[in-house]
């Protein structure tokens, strides 16, 4: 109820401090208010009792809740009404190219490296209401997934579906960075961002990564790298069982091209990260979505609704019940 009422002048309510001074001032020295007159007997005098006498304090009443009233006025009571425009001045195309390869089934992370992935890229995509994203998906080959969109529920929709198998075997890393550039290179927006996630080294695909960055750095496109995967052994998908189906797992030691990635990073001024486990991959999209921030502007509009004219006019009207009483029922006892 008392969300959007404020005083523009609340300095004024400490007079309010003043009432109850006055009302004990008045307490005190209500008998030197009436003239009084020493008599050795009343009785010669027709004397009738009357109540009107003892409701005489309620004249001074009105008064100090007049002074009350004008003093809440001066005050300035009113009621805000705030509504809010927010604007983004900045905007930001992300396109989050993601390594698809059968190591992706890899289990150091949990369930394993795809799945882990998927979960933190989309709690990235939901906190990214004011930008465009992309998916694109590589192993031995690469193509977009879905082109820069503002629809996010098409790109969350869309890592939802990302599976292994969907492409031949292999890493290619520079087919997959260029696909990503050439989702960006025609954008019009003031940045313009790649998150490169691998697990491996490029041992595919016919571009070469270290060309894929030159053209990413001559296009204004920053290249964040992440390679995903414990240090040491993993248990990585070996082979499949032909009577259930099922993948076998065989541990083996991880190797990720961190040489190339900090190269990519470094030469477009992103950065490269590690991601052992669960927890450092979830940090590393934090702290992308700290360093890649969308500038928004908010307007507020202020609508003020004056409250003082009851007041004032209350204070009024109590003055002059006030004057009335004093000079009608109660002109005899004051």
């Amino acid at each position: 109820m008392f969300n959007n009422f404020e005083f523009h002048s609340p300095e004024f309510l400490w007079l309010l401090l003043l009432i109850p001074l006055l009302a004990l001032w008045n307490f005190f020295t209500r008998k030197k208010d009436s003239a009084k007159l020493k008599i050795a007997s009343i009785k010669g005098f027709n004397v009738k009792s009357s109540f009107l006498p003892k409701l005489k304090p309620i004249v001074y009443a009105l008064r100090l809740f007049a002074l009350a009233s004008i003093i809440i006025a001066l005050a300035r009571p009113r009621n805000v009404s705030i509504s809010k425009k927010t604007k983004s001045n900045r905007g930001i195309d992300i396109v989050m190219a993601i390594d698809v390869s059968a190591s992706m089934l890899a289990k150091d992370l949990k369930p394993n490296r795809l799945e882990a992935l998927k979960r933190v890229a989309t709690d990235f995509v939901n906190r990214r209401p004011n930008d465009r994203i992309g998916i694109v998906v590589y192993a031995g080959e690469s193509f977009t997934q879905t082109p820069i969109t503002s629809d996010k529920s098409i790109v969350k929709r869309t890592i939802s579906e990302i599976k292994w198998g969907q492409l031949e075997g292999g890493t290619a890393i520079g087919m997959g960075l260029g696909s990503a550039v050439n989702r960006l290179k025609e954008s019009k927006a003031k940045s313009k961002v790649i998150i490169l996630l691998t697990d491996g080294v490029n041992n595919a695909g016919f571009v070469d990564p270290k060309t894929a960055t030159e053209l990413a750095k001559g296009n204004n496109i920053k290249v964040y790298t992440i390679g995903i995967g414990t240090n040491g052994m993993a248990a990585f998908p070996w082979a499949k069982d032909p009577r259930t189906g099922q993948i076998t797992f065989k541990n083996q030691q991880v190797e990720i091209d961190e040489t190339l990635l900090k190269h990519i990073a470094k030469e477009t001024e992103g950065k490269y990260f590690r991601a052992t486990n669960n927890t450092k991959l979830k940090a590393i999209y934090d702290e992308i979505d700290k360093l890649e921030k969308t500038k928004i502007e908010e307007f507020k509009y202020y609508n003020y609704t004056e409250k003082y004219r009851f007041w004032v006019f209350l204070g009024g009207l109590l003055l002059v019940f006030e004057f009335l009483l004093k000079n009608t029922i109660f002109k005899s006892f004051i």
